[in-house]
């Protein structure tokens, strides 16, 4: 050690004082923050209009601002002085470097939003001027800057978030005319407010979340209870996409609610949240399942399966990292979802895992009783999730289940491996001689994606294999070199040309889902530690919910 006794002795009380400050302001950067965790001495009480439940009230993290929020003139400084560079492991000092180019990024990405796209939903970098597509309605309701929230936050950019809240406080409105996606606004927006509210304690997140989620309670207004993919926030007036089999709702969409809207209930004390979604639960357990596998499509005015189409990955995806989480979100309590989800997962390795020929474990997809060779990069999350739920699964498989989620992680990262750019394609084949390429040109695109890194995160937490990081600084440098522009982060149209042409867009959810889960995939597994956190699906942290009195059952 450096500061051995005899050194130590010699040093005056002021040099002792400015080497311990150099020490701790070097782990406090490496590691990204101070410890996010729930505040369990606190407690607020809440009637659900079913059950007594106690849960914990969060006001903020412990320690406050935390240092790496001034981190962008210094950080690079502190990280190279001598006094670093003897004390850390030669893996820390990397990671930290690691982490200060995920800072870079979302600075880049964050500034380049609020000078040319403030207030837009999205930004096109190469264009400078804001961006809206019609899962938004084409309204400026600042999708950015709701989904970047938490992400500024967990950063520590902390200037950068009280921008970001001043425009949520001073230009966020719920009542204009526009169509909005139920499922995109609950995940980015509900969810986003959420996270930001248990996270820095600002009432203001909680009161818009809730006001947003009143606007979408009338998509619910169906025969069956299923909800329309979308609705108007003026006039409650739902329907569903053009596009959906028969007028179907979408098994992903409607399966995606779970979380949040439990949330809401647990704040405000109104159980019309939890029952909504809690009454898609027991419809489903009632019908039958071909093969039991749920099928991509439920017709919200007959009840009925529309096209037998399984997928993990789009259209099917989150409703079984829901289950999941519903689990996990009430502190282990809810095994109704941990039973369903463990049912849906072995119909899934059944019918749909497969090996290739050269010996790479795929997620395909069920069409009308083929099993289609095709994985999306969508799909990439179920290594995630595999090793999230490995923990409790049933008949001492956790090993299994954990070597499963290293197999597709394998699998996803060669997709990257295999490709010019080393970032993955939309969906990629497994036949005709092709294993983890994409084919067909509308297949070859790369649009700032998550998911692949998500299960690097994922894999590291529980494993902390090495490779699960190098695989994600290969990513977070294609991002870099590839997508980066003078306005922001673009997509890619072709990822296995050496000269690609972008897409012009910068998705919310770059900000919200890429970025964080790069950042945390080189910080200390104490910030958002996932025994007190749970991720929804556009990665914004929600705590677990300590229940009281309950014997399991339905959280």
């Amino acid at each position: 050690m450096l500061l051995q006794e005899g050194l130590w002795a010699t040093l005056r009380l002021s040099e002792k004082f400015i080497l311990l400050l150099i020490l701790s302001a070097f782990i406090t950067l490496c590691f990204g923050a101070f410890f996010f965790l729930p505040d369990n001495s606190k407690h607020k009480r809440f009637d659900l209009g079913l059950e007594d439940v106690l849960i914990p009230h969060i006001d903020s993290p412990k320690g406050g601002k935390h240092a790496a929020g001034q981190w962008w003139a210094s950080a690079m400084a502190s990280l190279l002085s001598p006094m670093s560079k003897k004390n850390a492991t030669r893996s820390e000092r990397w990671a930290c470097e690691c982490v200060c180019v995920c800072l870079r990024m979302m600075k880049h990405a964050w500034d380049s939003y609020r000078q040319y796209g403030w207030g837009h939903n999205e930004l096109k970098p190469l264009a400078k001027k804001g961006h809206s597509t019609n899962i938004f309605g084409n309204s400026q309701m600042g999708a950015t800057i709701v989904d970047a929230l938490d992400t500024l936050y967990i950063m520590g950019l902390h200037e950068e978030f009280k921008d970001g809240q001043e425009w949520i406080e001073q230009n966020l409105d719920f009542g204009v005319n526009a169509e909005v996606s139920v499922f995109e606004v609950n995940i980015r927006f509900i969810g986003g407010l959420l996270a930001a509210y248990y996270l820095s304690g600002q009432e203001v997140f909680k009161l818009k979340a809730v006001q947003l989620a009143e606007k979408l309670l009338p998509a619910f207004n169906t025969p069956t209870g299923i909800p329309w993919a979308m609705v108007n926030l003026k006039s409650g007036v739902g329907r569903n996409w053009g596009w959906a089999s028969a007028g179907s709702s979408i098994l992903a969409e409607f399966g995606t609610l779970h979380m949040e809207f439990v949330h809401l209930t647990y704040l405000t004390g109104n159980p019309a949240y939890y029952q909504k979604v809690m009454h898609i639960r027991k419809l489903l357990a009632k019908m039958d399942r071909p093969n039991g596998l749920y099928p991509n499509y439920l017709n919200p005015r007959t009840g009925r399966w529309g096209q037998h189409h399984t997928s993990v990955g789009g259209l099917g995806d989150s409703f079984y990292e829901y289950l999941l989480k519903a689990w996990l979100m009430s502190d282990k309590t809810d095994t109704e979802a941990r039973k369903t989800y463990d049912d849906a997962i072995e119909a899934i390795e059944r019918h749909l895992i497969r090996k290739s020929n050269g010996g790479l474990t795929f997620i395909g997809e069920w069409k009308n009783g083929h099993l289609e060779r095709k994985m999306g990069h969508l799909t990439c999350f179920a290594g995630g999730m595999f090793a999230l739920g490995a923990d409790g699964s049933p008949d001492d498989k956790a090993g299994h289940y954990l070597q499963l989620g290293a197999e597709i992680a394998h699998t996803c990262h060669e997709s990257y491996d295999r490709t010019v750019l080393k970032l993955g394609p939309e969906a990629f084949k497994f036949d005709s001689g092709l294993e983890a390429v994409a084919v067909r040109q509308n297949e070859k695109y790369y649009i700032l994606r998550p998911e692949v890194i998500e299960t690097y995160w994922y894999m590291w937490r529980f494993t902390h294999d090495p490779k699960y990081r190098q695989w994600g600084w290969e990513a977070a440098q294609a991002i870099d070199k590839y997508c980066r522009v003078s306005g922001g982060f673009s997509g890619v149209k072709d990822v296995y040309s050496s000269n690609p042409t972008y897409d012009d867009v910068q998705q919310s959810f770059f900000l919200a889902e890429t970025l964080k889960y790069l950042y945390l995939l080189f910080s200390s597994d104490n910030l958002i530690p996932l025994e007190n956190w749970v991720f929804n699906t556009e990665a914004h942290p929600l705590p677990v919910l300590h229940l009281a009195g309950r014997q399991g059952g339905s959280s």
